[in-house]
């Protein structure tokens, strides 16, 4: 058992080392790209004064951010992720008023100018990171190509060979440069994925976003979803007149009359009189359950009272497909972002119902780590996509208030798996009944 294991380890070693040194000829390639895009660049921009650099500089930066955006996608893969960190470009305008706006969004994003840097740098520092696990491995199969016999085919031919210090002209000689050889392949294995994990944390120094970028991205992010919450908030405060208009103050005008006739007619008719007392007692009734049912549009009484996991459980109840809801939620969030899930997980729900011919759903709802993760799950037909209606949209603006996400999964065919994740604390212990 000991002897399957070692040689798994030594398996997955190598196999780490042989990825590690094809990532590292993709960072050689990238270095030679680099001088000819950082030449390329320089020029574009000594060139902005002459007129020539307005029209080359927004053609070039592509390039160069295609290449960088290359080298970001290499560090993630040695474990080292690298946020995006350019500011939005404008879109361009025809004429020449664009190209130079375009210039001057390039030339005062500091991304452009840490790009140029490691363009500069990556000539030497990605060709010499990227070259040595490539050097180590041929250098070890050349050492054991020879100490096989090969160095006696050299010596016939009149070369005297040398391999790590030593003559290959005898074979104590050939089997010393084997366990050189021997050597520097586990070298090779040991160090090659430290190699272009090295270059990766180089990358990131200058490639990562920038104290300014993220301010930016913190300062865009903030403005849309605040456009977002006042627009929701304007939705909502028309949605809650207009129910009231049209239900519930609809019928209390209603019943106002009614009692108004019934005044009248209570000496001269009483039997009328007294059938419109009944019909203005019911649409009392009816008044005040569009009043509760606006209220629980509002902020469901369950929710304030029992809580999300009650409140999700209550909404699975109501619904006409069979839904299996899992919950594990030791504590209460802030009313704002439980409400903001409750309608989230609801507006979810009444998507599969609408428009995926499901028959069962399940909703798993559990927070760890400081994070609140609702995944939703159906078996009907797929094929949801958030980019093609205002439902699924909003739950994205909905959530996006809180810095939560919804992640969508849905192929043709189906299932479909929603994510919602809402970075949020819990503040006092639950109150659910289970």
């Amino acid at each position: 058992m000991d002897v399957a294991v070692a040689i798994g380890l030594t398996g997955r070693a190598l196999t780490r080392a042989l990825y590690a040194t094809g990532r590292g000829v993709v960072l050689v390639a990238t270095a030679a790209l680099s001088l000819v895009l950082f030449i390329v660049t320089t020029l574009a921009t000594a060139f902005i004064l002459l007129g020539v650099g307005v029209l080359l500089l927004p053609l070039v930066t592509p390039l160069v951010r295609r290449l960088t955006g290359l080298c970001r996608n290499v560090a993630a893969r040695c474990g080292v992720p690298i946020a995006t960190p350019y500011l939005p470009l404008p879109p361009l305008e025809p004429g020449m008023f664009g190209w130079v706006q375009r210039c001057r969004s390039i030339l005062t994003d500091p991304a452009t100018w840490r790009d140029l840097l490691f363009l500069l740098l990556n000539t030497l520092v990605g060709f010499a990171l990227g070259l040595l696990p490539l050097t180590l491995l041929v250098y070890s199969v050349e050492g054991l190509v020879l100490s096989t016999g090969f160095w006696m085919l050299m010596r016939e031919s009149g070369v005297n060979f040398w391999y790590g210090f030593t003559a290959l002209d005898s074979w104590p000689h050939a089997a010393l440069g084997a366990l050189v050889s021997l050597a520097v392949f586990g070298l090779w294995a040991a160090v090659a994925p430290h190699v272009t994990a090295g270059h990766a944390h180089f990358a990131r120094s200058l490639l990562g976003p920038s104290e300014r970028s993220v301010i930016a991205s913190r300062m865009r992010h903030l403005s849309e979803t605040r456009s977002d919450v006042i627009n929701i908030q304007a939705t909502e405060l028309r949605r809650i007149e207009r129910d009231l208009h049209d239900g519930a103050q609809a019928r209390l005008v209603a019943i106002g009359m009614k009692l108004g006739a019934a005044n009248r007619q209570l000496r001269t008719n009483p039997d009328a009189a007294e059938t419109l007392l009944v019909d203005a007692r019911n649409a009392t009734a009816t008044a005040l359950e569009e009043l509760r049912c606006l209220i629980r549009g509002i902020h469901p009484p369950v929710l304030a009272e029992r809580g999300l996991e009650d409140a999700i459980r209550a909404i699975a109840l109501e619904s006409p497909i069979d839904v299996e809801v899992t919950t594990d939620v030791p504590g209460r969030m802030a009313a704002p972002a439980e409400s903001a899930v409750y309608f989230a997980l609801s507006e979810l729900l009444n998507n599969v119902v609408k428009h995926s011919n499901a028959d069962r759903v399940s909703i798993d709802l559990r927070h760890e780590a400081g994070l609140l993760r609702a995944v939703v799950i159906d078996n009907g037909q797929g094929g949801a996509d958030a980019t093609l209606g205002t439902g699924l949209r909003g739950i994205e603006r909905r959530c996006a208030t809180f810095d939560g996400t919804l992640v969508l999964s849905s192929p043709e065919g189906g299932p479909t798996v929603a994510i919602l994740e809402l970075p949020c604390a819990l503040y006092s212990p639950r109150t659910s009944s289970s």
